[in-house]
């Protein structure tokens, strides 16, 4: 109980219970690290939510993972984490018609008599090829000006936005080319039964006790971490596993960087939507709709039975109900009337941004004995929480004088 001398102490306290405060745990109990993690929110998993809503599996933010991903196996609780792939590549809805992205060799789009297409799996294929340092050492810029030089934009832009939440590709072009290589070596895919699967089954693998939920952190120092209502907790060292609002609110002196804010809109349809599993991007910017997809071709967990799951991200504000309706009508070439709003989910600071300069592994190790990790320290993706983690795990341990154990090379089921 919380009353004891001893649940007030660990070898290391970690404030956040999101992906990123999790996994650390995970890295440093594997490592035989006392540890205690702290949540002020009522569950752990951060901003990987689901909620549920007469039987659909609803996610807040709808993060895309990829089969490439190489942290989820490394991580030590994911090994039942299942996969749902989207179908090979993404459609990309642009000028009154519909191109496949990143699933056809350039040989076969050039005999399927696409151009585009052809161009787009060249560019893909080549930065498949490259060794991430190659990209990492390429001159720097934001990924619209990348992408203009390149003579990409009109095809690439809507898969890119997606890929980084951000509509205006002011993220570092290296970031982009990052992302680009991924989608072009994997598949995009979602948890199997929602996104909170992930750090529910990251919470459910540490031993019972470690997760502290509903204790707000009011202070945080190397040794010592004080809370508002369950007193004072002590350890030898102290990892920041919040946001970067959060952290930087908790040591003053940490940068606060810019957002992007990402609306999510779940609509039920009356009967099964007929639907191949793909992302469906859209290319006119005259409308919000950034992609969508019938979420439950993808993972049959999401919707009961007879019906399907439409889930449709906007890169900023929630817009007008009708005109997102009439948007997925024309996208979908099918009406939209009988459709039941679900849940619009808005989060303001969903990601945070990556524009040039910008450094892609961003220190952990504040001091001896005072670190942070996060999508904010890494590239802001799960990959990246979850990276981030293993290495503010690692600089822990090697300021403990402990090596970081080997971390498995297996790789994660995919559902077929």
């Amino acid at each position: 109980m919380l009353n004891s001398a001893h649940a007030h102490h660990a070898d290391v306290i970690i404030v956040g219970a999101g992906v990123s405060g999790l996994t650390a745990a995970h890295h440093l109990i594997a490592a035989g690290v006392t540890v205690i993690v702290l949540e002020g929110a009522d569950d752990p998993g951060g901003r990987m939510a689901t909620e549920t809503v007469d039987g659909f599996r609803l996610d807040r933010i709808g993060q895309l993972l990829n089969t490439a991903y190489t942290e989820p196996a490394r991580t030590p609780g994911l090994a039942d984490l299942v996969l749902r792939p989207f179908a090979p590549g993404a459609l990309v809805h642009t000028d009154g018609r519909t191109l496949r992205a990143g699933a056809l060799t350039p040989a076969r789009a050039l005999t399927s008599g696409s151009l585009d297409q052809a161009r787009i799996g060249a560019a893909l294929g080549r930065l498949a090829a490259l060794p991430e340092e190659r990209i990492l050492a390429r001159p720097e810029r934001t990924a619209h000006a990348a992408l203009s030089s390149r003579g990409l934009g009109t095809t690439l832009r809507p898969l890119l936005a997606a890929l980084l939440r951000d509509p205006a590709l002011t993220t570092s072009s290296r970031v982009a080319d990052l992302a680009l290589r991924t989608f072009a070596r994997g598949r995009l895919a979602v948890p199997e039964g929602g996104a909170a699967t992930l750090p529910g089954l990251l919470a459910a693998g540490l031993p019972p006790g470690t997760v502290r939920t509903g204790v707000r952190v009011r202070s945080v120092a190397t040794n010592l971490v004080t809370t508002e209502e369950h007193g004072d907790f002590s350890c030898r060292s102290a990892v920041l596993a919040t946001g970067a609002r959060a952290a930087a609110a908790l040591l003053p002196g940490l940068r606060v960087p810019q957002f992007h804010q990402v609306t999510v809109i779940h609509h039920a349809t009356p009967a099964p939507l007929p639907w191949d599993g793909s992302l469906l991007l859209d290319g006119d910017p005259k409308w919000p709709v950034a992609h969508t997809a019938v979420m439950s071709s993808v993972d049959p967990t999401r919707a009961p039975a007879g019906r399907s799951l439409v889930t449709t991200t906007v890169l900023g504000p929630p817009p007008p109900a009708r005109t997102v309706a009439a948007r997925l009508a024309r996208l979908y070439e099918t009406s939209t009337r009988e459709w039941e709003l679900l849940a619009v989910h808005h989060t303001p600071e969903a990601v945070p941004a990556m524009p040039p300069p910008l450094d892609t592994r961003r220190t952990v190790r504040v001091l001896a004995g005072l670190y942070v990790c996060g999508d904010h320290r890494d590239t802001n993706t799960v990959e990246g929480a979850l990276r981030s983690a293993r290495r503010a795990a690692g600089a822990v341990l090697r300021d403990f004088g402990i090596p970081l154990p080997a971390a498995p090379e297996a790789a994660l089921p995919v559902a077929a």
